[in-house]
């Protein structure tokens, strides 16, 4: 069986594959830099005996981070428990299977290019990838699969947050379609503006990356709040929350031909 590490800025998702390619169980813990490899471990092989399965069932792990000083920590965790050498997403000699066609290949961020390829495979191209995460990301993939380039705007959360801190005045609220855009009090006026805001910023920027690429684009949203604006827009025409999850599976697989 293969684990499957992908740690974000705000969350890390834990998934087991099984030999048939699927998904046995998958679980998430916040992305805290202050974690041993020991509380993972134990916190695991806890989750794991939940779900049926052993850690000696893993026999392959695969990292992707955007964290690097979280790497150690999860290369300490596949050697100590699960005794095996994870494959590490952008280490020299982990081959991806497509191109990288932006100035500075190396800046760009692990979970973008294994989205690459996760939605290459299932859906062809050219496509248009939507991640919403800590930061919302638009990524364009070539109809050969490549990597084109993409766009970074602030998350949903990180915006809500920074609204948050900046007014003494406007509390934390939870993201959701309001049921009317003109709020009449401060709650359904902040929702208002963040949830039909960031329906504008998605559906203007794809009209514009497919006005450039002079082309129509599948677009494929990722990311847990993907659902939800995924209702309130006919841009989004797909949704695949293991999108990224299944990108490291397939990387897996090219690398151990």
């Amino acid at each position: 069986m293969l684990l499957a590490i992908d740690s974000g800025n705000t969350n890390i998702v834990f998934a087991v594959f099984g030999n048939d390619g699927k998904i046995c169980a998958k679980w998430r813990s916040s992305t805290d830099g202050n974690r041993t490899a020991d509380e993972f471990g134990i916190w695991l092989e806890q989750l794991m005996q939940l779900a049926n399965l052993n850690r000696e069932d893993i026999s392959s792990a695969i990292i992707s981070t955007v964290v690097p000083a979280n790497l150690y920590t999860l290369k300490t965790l596949c050697k100590k428990y699960f005794q095996c050498d994870p494959l590490i997403i952008g280490e020299p000699g982990i081959e991806l299977g497509i191109n990288i066609e932006i100035d500075r290949p190396d800046d760009v961020g692990a979970d973008r290019l294994v989205n690459t390829v996760s939605a290459h495979q299932r859906y062809g191209g050219p496509l248009i990838i939507l991640d919403f995460g800590t930061a919302t990301t638009f990524d364009v993939v070539g109809s050969d699969g490549s990597y084109q380039g993409g766009i970074i705007a602030p998350g949903v959360n990180l915006s809500l947050e920074a609204l948050h801190r900046a007014a003494a005045r406007l509390p934390r609220i939870a993201v959701e379609r309001p049921e009317k855009i003109i709020g009449k009090g401060t709650i359904p006026a902040m929702q208002s503006g963040i949830f039909w805001g960031y329906i504008g910023l998605i559906e203007g920027l794809v009209t514009r990356i497919r006005k450039e690429y002079e082309n129509e684009m599948l677009v494929i949203a990722t990311g847990g709040l993907s659902p939800l604006f995924a209702k309130s827009t006919d841009v989004i025409e797909k949704t695949d929350k293991e999108l990224t999850l299944k990108g490291l599976y397939t990387i897996y697989q090219i690398n151990s031909k």
